[in-house]
């Protein structure tokens, strides 16, 4: 069944991120930097697909399950809730991703506890919240399919029918990979990026977003997170996870099959994000 968290009124910033993909090193160095900014536990939501394509998925769940901090069900937690044999998303029968994740899902599915999938089959489809006047909800895909793959290109229709089917005027999400932002007349669409694998853009930096409040509404903005990703690198090739490794280092991914025509002109451009306002 799905369940929706509701955080109520939010007076402060907010880190969001998506897609840690057992990436154990990134993690890290996310909630280090969550400190730094001094942004508390609380105020911190991942969009889910906290496992994937790197080689520590257990450590990195068990991680994110210490920290408290607020966890979207994703594709790859519902699939690992359900003894799933398949990651579920939602690549194309044929795709070169597909054909991969044969590979690396077997190896999460592997090595995952007991108590970790329980722990993912409890976490919310959804998270929802209000900061200024704006209804926002976080989600990991779409907001009725929990692996769409919505992109900056995706029609702003399709975008603007979600944001109606559930009355909210911000709508946040992941599972695509790729950071960005757009406003749809007063209300927008969201992309945190991900931590678990460079955004595609020939850099090795991965994303994050935050969400503040200010006296005139709201201000989204996008970060680069370093990290060290040699120890990533590292340990997927100790444990044959080669094919996704050297994205690790590259920044460029294995197959760009999933990318609509407009992110794959953007291969290997190294991305700026500017701040979006909403007032």
């Amino acid at each position: 069944m799905d369940t929706v968290l509701n955080l109520g009124r939010i007076e402060a910033p907010l880190l969001i991120f998506g897609g840690p993909y057992s990436n154990l090193a990134a993690t890290r160095a996310l909630l280090d930097r969550a400190a730094v900014l001094n942004v508390p536990a609380d105020h911190i939501i991942c969009t889910g697909d906290i496992v994937a394509y790197c080689a520590e998925p257990e450590e990195t769940s068990q991680l994110l399950k210490d920290s408290v901090i607020h966890v979207v069900q994703g594709n790859c937690e519902a699939s690992l809730a359900e003894g799933s044999v398949s990651c579920g998303c939602g690549f194309e029968p044929g795709m070169v991703c597909s054909t991969l994740s044969q590979q690396w899902y077997p190896y999460v599915n592997a090595r995952i506890s007991d108590t970790t999938r329980e722990w993912m089959g409890s976490l919310p489809s959804a998270i929802r919240f209000q900061m200024g006047r704006y209804e926002c909800r976080v989600i990991h895909g779409g907001a009725r399919q929990i692996n769409q793959f919505i992109f900056a290109s995706t029609p702003a229709t399709i975008k603007q029918q979600e944001l109606d089917a559930f009355d909210t005027d911000i709508m946040i999400g992941g599972h695509c990979g790729l950071p960005f932002g757009q406003k749809i007349a007063e209300r927008g669409w969201l992309n945190a990026g991900v931590i678990g694998l460079p955004a595609n853009d020939g850099t090795p930096t991965v994303w994050y977003m935050l969400m503040a409040p200010n006296d005139n509404g709201v201000r989204v903005s996008w970060h680069r997170l370093e990290y060290a990703f040699q120890l990533t690198y590292q340990s997927m090739l100790d444990n044959g996870l080669a094919d996704y490794a050297e994205s690790i280092r590259s920044g460029v991914w294995p197959s760009m099959d999933v990318l609509p025509e407009q992110e794959r002109e953007q291969v290997r451009r190294a991305l700026v994000i500017e701040p979006v306002e909403f007032r």
